[in-house]
């Protein structure tokens, strides 16, 4: 398949389509190419404000882990093993890794799958600091259209967090159920011909059903992140891709615009559609190490950067969904960003994407790790178990 989408006319086994661009071999092409799929709203960067990296690349060739059937593969073979697609590393706020594969470039914006969520955790910081709500404010308060479905009486801060009671199940391989009405009303998946038009924002009408009260335990359902980005526009009055622009990628210095899939009526999939060069991920990563700041301004609050690292509940995240891929690992979820501790004071933070997107922050080590893939699986177990090791692995270097 290394001629997908090459020839005009393509030949149908060749074409990427709405109805397969996140299956393999497929997504190889369609996760960089996204806005010729899905309707897509831009993120402008400062073409005058770039952000510029010294590059000192350092042989990574001798990092060996433990890998599919238990035996050992080194740093190229997890590379290939995990279909990775880009890869920038920073150490200190130096490129030590830059790699390109499936045709990218620098310049190729990647979709960041669920990464998405964690820049949504980092730009609602920014509006609560701005006072425009507060973390414990009900989301009803802001959006009274959900009083008759299951998020009434949730909090800004349970949404955050993952932990409101409602049922929904993100079974990504499902072929019917309300994950499929949740991705057609995102423009996600086809609507058939007999099918009423459909829009994110008026899914939230299926979900009546709860699973116990608000603030339970940590419950995966990407729909809440969607509901937020609903919130924040409402609360400002301002699309969801402008602030973004205005608030996070202009200042931080961002070398190339981002994108971000939308639905028929304009509503963004903040949940998971945002797309960005692998660089651009990385500076994200380099802004939370130097504690929300770059170029003498205060992007992220600092404070909001301290209450992802400190502020998650171990025991809800324990008892919740992702525990079985983080086994024996202390771990919590706070306002879109993983936490793992490691030792008494060390903690790395992460986004998580399906298909295997990644980024990793390191704030002790000063380390950086932004990795795009397209892996055949949304949620690989063993995938993420092996970059986990990949990960510690790494970080042993230095």
């Amino acid at each position: 398949m290394s001629e997908l989408m090459k020839n005009f006319p393509n030949s149908q086994e060749q074409q990427v389509t709405l109805s397969n661009w996140r299956t393999a071999p497929f997504n190889s092409w369609a996760f960089h190419h996204v806005g010729e799929i899905v309707p897509s709203a831009m993120i402008l960067n400062d073409p005058i404000a770039i952000q510029n990296f010294k590059t000192d690349e350092i042989d990574l060739r001798n990092i060996s882990i433990k890998g599919p059937g238990n035996q050992y593969i080194d740093h190229r073979q997890f590379i290939e093993t995990t279909h990775t697609d880009a890869l920038v590393i920073l150490k200190s706020g130096v490129i030590i890794e830059e790699k390109y594969f499936s045709g990218m470039n620098p310049s190729s914006q990647h979709i960041l799958m669920s990464v998405s969520k964690s820049l949504l955790g980092l730009l609602i910081g920014i509006l609560i600091d701005q006072n425009l709500f507060k973390p414990n404010q009900l989301a009803t308060d802001i959006l009274p259209e959900l009083e008759r479905t299951a998020y009434q009486g949730v909090s800004i801060q349970q949404l955050l967090d993952m932990r409101a009671g409602v049922v929904f199940e993100e079974d990504y391989l499902a072929t019917q159920g309300k994950i499929i009405e949740y991705r057609k009303a995102t423009n996600w998946n086809p609507v058939a011909k007999n099918e009423p038009e459909s829009d994110l924002r008026s899914f939230y009408n299926l979900l009546t059903e709860s699973d116990g009260p608000h603030g339970g335990n940590f419950h995966y359902v990407s729909p809440n992140t969607d509901l937020l980005g609903w919130l924040i526009e409402k609360a400002s009055g301002s699309r969801y891709a402008d602030l973004m622009e205005e608030l996070i990628w202009k200042p931080m210095g961002a070398t190339y615009p981002a994108s971000i899939t939308v639905d028929r009526l304009g509503a963004p999939r903040v949940a998971g559609g945002m797309s960005s060069t692998a660089r651009d991920l990385a500076i994200i990563g380099q802004l939370i190490i130097n504690d929300g700041a770059y170029n003498d301004r205060q992007i992220i609050p600092s404070d909001w950067i301290t209450d992802i690292k400190c502020n998650g509940s171990k025991q809800a995240w324990d008892k919740g969904d992702f525990a079985q891929y983080y086994p024996s690992m202390d771990m919590s979820y706070r306002s879109k960003w993983y936490a793992e501790r490691i030792g008494k004071d060390t903690k790395i933070i992460f986004g998580l994407g399906v298909h295997g997107q990644h980024l990793f922050v390191d704030i002790e080590k000063e380390l950086v790790i932004a990795k795009f893939s397209s892996q055949p699986l949304p949620l690989d177990k063993e995938m993420i178990q092996l970059t986990t090791r990949w990960v510690n692995a790494l970080r042993d270097i230095f």
